[in-house]
């Protein structure tokens, strides 16, 4: 039985089939849904979990070498917020485009993690090392 880590069966699974270069998404609550690509539906309520703590809870076990999330995120968000994403994505090559080209990403993930967070924008594709 795991006692520490990521818990849930079916985040690890997930996890555990993203290879060399592939990409992961990690969304909030109201990303939409993507016929074809496996989702792991982790909200429960609003807020609970965000993506943040569910890429604090990913990353120390996980090579990730970049990441993109939406130029929008930072005109949006508080500079405390966009100082926690960098900070938990510390040393991984962030790239800010475009919500909609970042979305274009999407269909080539290996899979879609789903969180209750209701941060606007947070949605981010990570590229594994």
């Amino acid at each position: 039985m795991l006692t520490q880590g990521i818990l849930n069966p079916h985040v690890l699974s997930l996890v555990a089939r993203v290879r060399h270069t592939n990409a992961l998404v990690i969304a909030d609550w109201a990303f939409p849904s993507w016929p074809g690509i496996e989702t792991v539906d982790l909200s429960l309520v609003a807020g609970v979990p965000t993506v943040l703590q569910v890429l604090q809870a990913l990353l120390p076990t996980w090579k990730c070498d970049a990441a993109y999330m939406a130029q929008e995120f930072r005109q949006h968000n508080p500079p405390a917020t966009l100082d926690a994403f960098q900070t938990a994505l510390r040393g991984v090559d962030i790239t800010f485009e475009p919500h909609l080209d970042m979305k274009r990403r999407v269909p080539g993930a290996i899979g879609l993690i789903r969180t209750g967070d209701a941060t606007v924008y947070s949605n981010i594709v990570l590229i594994s090392g």
